[in-house]
């Protein structure tokens, strides 16, 4: 009986590990590097082994896992408490009396999460001779600031100097901490006992523990009134259709398309959609497909509604397989409420990965999604907002800015579809909203380019939202498949 408890044990922190990224593994090893000896962090490659170590120092068992509820709550994966038998508002009751990781371990991680990439290599350029070596995060600049005694818990005057032309926050940020540090020092030479803390002063508190006070109001007004969310309740999360044109009558061949929309399924089915992809559809076809669905009855028990299309396009509309061009508007025209009473007051939203304009055609792995190659672009129109109704509760995500290209690799899939897909694994369950996804996917495709560095894509939403579209991530949903589930005959 000791032995299945065990392996049941286990077999909770490897389906931990299994959803978390790499990223969130230097997050976790950052925010323990004061538990674990560097030389025993160095080597650790995934989650599981951190766990070991962990269980090997005696900092975690079957009894007591409230390490790993902690570092999951720190780094916002919030989703996988629920593994351990934890949530987050169990976390931060006993965040106060159980909890392992320093405060300022935590300062210098919520700093991380808010440098940007500029803010980044401004970093780097200031620091270049304490930095001889290549950096790829903020997170190993700090740890590489340690090693060499230039940042300790008692020496952040060098952190303080580079921050300061960035952002008043970052230096808020510090100042706070050394603030509560030296308050909290005081208290210990005085021998003044704690006074009994009110309910809001205990929340405070807490809410320090997890990132100071500043960041936890960000996120208790995140949660409530300072935006509302729509209903994401129902056991249905919605339907999410996928017109995947990849083959027509005289435009060239999209290959890489398949990848893409595989990815998509992917995602959207981990977060709770039935999804259909429809390959190679006619105008008439993709005519029919949208009247069906406006009509599914099934749309009344559901919460949100997704439509991708990926295909070739020019100037406000999208082609079918035998190239007739499809205003954009009239795609998602068919939702509106009266047309579909049944997601009345439900976002509907519309990705669409294809050419807005002309480009130039570049060699191969890349390609435009146009339907014609022209050296010289047309001006840009500020066109996106007309292709949703004038009516609320309707998302268009364009892969590109009115008159220009839509990337596509050939192996990889497009740019902006696997921007899309990546960020939704990642911050979906840091319980981020739709737009503040969209705003990253908006950063990662600005930073490509092609080998020559001539080809270059900038995204573009157009939105009539009412409130917030925070997907949860169901809890019987297996996560994202790493790999690509339609491939190429």
């Amino acid at each position: 009986m000791e032995d299945d408890n065990n392996i049941d044990f286990h077999q909770k922190l490897l389906s931990i590990d299994e959803k978390l990224e790499l990223e969130d593994l230097e997050s976790l090893k950052f925010l323990c590097s004061d538990l674990i000896t560097p030389k025993n962090i160095e080597g650790i490659k995934s989650a599981h082994q951190l766990f070991q170590k962990f269980m090997d120092e005696d900092l975690l068992n079957k009894e007591d896992c409230f390490l790993v509820a902690e570092l999951l709550f720190l780094i916002k994966q919030h989703y996988l408490l629920q593994n351990i038998g934890y949530t987050k508002e169990k976390v931060v009751k006993e965040l106060s009396t159980k909890g392992k990781i320093s405060s300022y371990r935590v300062m210098l991680y919520n700093l991380s999460e808010e440098v940007t990439k500029d803010d980044f290599e401004y970093i780097k350029f200031l620091m270049h001779k304490d930095i001889p070596k290549p950096l790829t995060s903020f997170l190993s600049l700090l740890r590489h600031m340690e090693k060499q005694e230039l940042l300790s818990e008692n020496n952040l005057e060098m952190l303080v100097k580079v921050c300061q032309p960035l952002s008043s926050n970052l230096t808020k940020r510090i100042n706070q901490y050394k603030n509560e540090k030296k308050e909290s020092e005081n208290l210990l030479e005085g021998h003044v006992p704690e006074p009994p803390l009110s309910k809001a002063q205990e929340e405070k508190k807490l809410s320090v523990a997890s990132g100071t006070a500043e960041s936890s109001q960000k996120a208790f007004a995140k949660e409530s009134t300072e935006a509302e969310q729509y209903m994401m309740g129902h056991r249905h999360r919605g339907h999410c259709i996928i017109f995947n044109n990849f083959q027509f009558l005289t435009m060239g061949f999209r290959e890489g398309s398949c990848k893409d929309a595989g990815e998509l399924r992917s995602v959207f089915e981990w977060l709770g959609f039935t999804v259909t992809i429809h390959d190679n559809t006619t105008k008439d076809e993709m005519e029919r497909i949208l009247t069906q669905c406006r009509t599914n009855p099934e749309h009344k028990d559901s919460d949100c509604f997704v439509c991708c299309v990926l295909t070739h396009g020019e100037s406000g509309s999208v082609f079918s397989s035998d190239e007739k061009s499809i205003a954009i508007y009239d795609l998602t025209s068919y939702f509106m409420a009266h047309r579909c009473p049944g997601l009345m007051d439900k976002p509907k939203l519309f990705f669409l990965q294809a050419c807005q304009g002309m480009d130039m055609q570049e060699s191969v792995p890349l390609e435009a999604d146009a339907r014609n190659a022209n050296i010289s672009p047309p001006a840009p129109k500020k066109i996106p907002q007309r292709c949703i109704p004038k009516e609320a509760d309707f998302l268009l995500g364009l892969a590109t800015v009115d008159g220009c290209c839509a990337i596509r690799n050939k192996i990889k899939g497009s740019w902006y579809i696997q921007a899309l897909c990546h960020q939704l694994k990642r911050l979906v369950p840091r319980q981020e909203d739709i737009l503040t996804i969209l705003t990253v996917v908006n950063d990662e495709v600005s930073q490509q380019a092609d080998v020559e560095g001539k080809m270059k894509q900038m995204p573009q939403p157009a939105f009539t939202l009412r409130k917030r579209v925070i997907f949860p991530v169901p809890l019987d949903a297996p996560p994202p498949s790493k790999e690509n589930c339609l491939t190429l005959e």
